[in-house]
């Protein structure tokens, strides 16, 4: 058996799961063993917005993450031009250490 073959993962998506969770708001905070992200769909006007995926992580992930992230983006880019930043404001804090995206 090769090796590539034995480094191989099965992973398995459900159609629940396949049709994806809208989200235009992420919310992260750490503590000194995970990060955690909560995915937030907030619609406009409306002041209260609900948590729809909550995703937590150790350190080292959450740096993969990251890598991965800015690799896709970089990629996407050279394709399909340089994605626009918009300025988001948030109405609420839910205090602690935190970042938006």
């Amino acid at each position: 058996m090769s090796e590539n073959k034995q480094n191989q993962i099965n992973i398995e998506l459900s159609d629940e799961m396949a049709e994806g969770i809208y989200s235009n708001l992420a919310i992260i905070t750490h503590s000194n063993a995970e990060f955690i992200i909560d995915f937030v769909k907030m619609m406009p006007g409306v002041p209260k917005a609900k948590v729809k995926s909550r995703i937590i992580l150790t350190p080292q992930h959450a740096k993969r993450l990251m890598g991965a992230l800015r690799e896709n983006i970089a990629k996407f880019e050279s394709v399909h031009g340089h994605i626009k930043e918009t300025e988001a404001t948030m109405p609420f804090s839910l205090g602690g250490p935190t970042a938006q995206a």
